[in-house]
């Protein structure tokens, strides 16, 4: 699918087209190109870059994954949302937890795969996946026991994770936690990651930790734990 083709899916399946609409067409056209393995135009120069390299080999995919599990576990019968959910039910061990998983996603790519093999895997807990924008959650309010957001949020600004902030609020239960992580600026990775991931077609916004915490603080929610790795940094709060 072209990126002005995604775009009008997207606008489509979106209640609203607005301000936030032209990065989000091009973070799920970034996503679509890798899991249709499409190549991707790289300078000389980037490619040799080290980090290129880890990406190419399949070694950075460990450094930059978040294991929201580690600090979030979720237990039977809750309803978890996974937002930004990409293939990740391919791939961590969702079912383990017998608890419900439902998902939303930008690339049709990702939901279409999910929603073609995620009821095989267990179509009692699998609960399928939405296409939209995180901002704009499809879902009914205190639905959830536990919403996750990991490996998106560094492609948007600030002010976007404030709207998404506030949805996630409108679809926890009360008392609910929601786990998501940030790309910490401060990493060594970090501005290589950056370069990299725009030659791949999304720009890296490079906040610091201390701007992520008073954007957190200011929507209200209280960090219960935060766990560090070599990119990302997980936080778990609830509002």
């Amino acid at each position: 699918m072209s990126k002005n083709n995604l775009s009008n899916f997207l606008q489509n399946k979106s209640s609203t087209s607005d301000k936030w609409q032209e990065t989000i067409t091009q973070v799920a056209y970034r996503f679509n190109k890798q899991y249709e393995n499409k190549p991707f135009e790289i300078p000389a120069e980037v490619e040799e870059m080290p980090i290129y390299q880890e990406w190419k080999s399949g070694i950075l995919a460990d450094k930059i994954a978040s294991p929201f599990w580690e600090i979030a576990q979720p237990q039977k019968n809750q309803r978890c949302l996974d937002i930004g959910c990409g293939v990740s039910f391919l791939i961590y061990p969702w079912r383990d937890w017998q608890a419900y998983f439902y998902g939303q996603e930008i690339s049709n790519i990702a939901r279409d795969t999910l929603n073609s093999r995620g009821s095989q895997l267990n179509s009692k807990l699998y609960k399928g996946v939405e296409i939209g924008a995180a901002h704009q959650l499809k879902y009914e309010a205190e639905q959830f026991d536990l919403v996750i957001a990991t490996g998106f949020s560094c492609y948007f600004p600030l002010e976007y994770w404030q709207s998404v902030l506030l949805e996630v609020k409108r679809v926890l239960k009360p008392g609910g936690h929601f786990v998501f992580d940030i790309l910490n600026s401060e990493q060594p990775l970090a501005e290589d990651w950056a370069v990299l991931e725009t030659y791949l077609g999304a720009e890296v916004f490079l906040e610091t930790v201390n701007e992520w915490e008073k954007n957190i603080k200011a929507a209200g929610c209280k960090i219960v734990k935060r766990q560090q790795g070599e990119l990302f940094e997980l936080f778990k709060v609830r509002f």
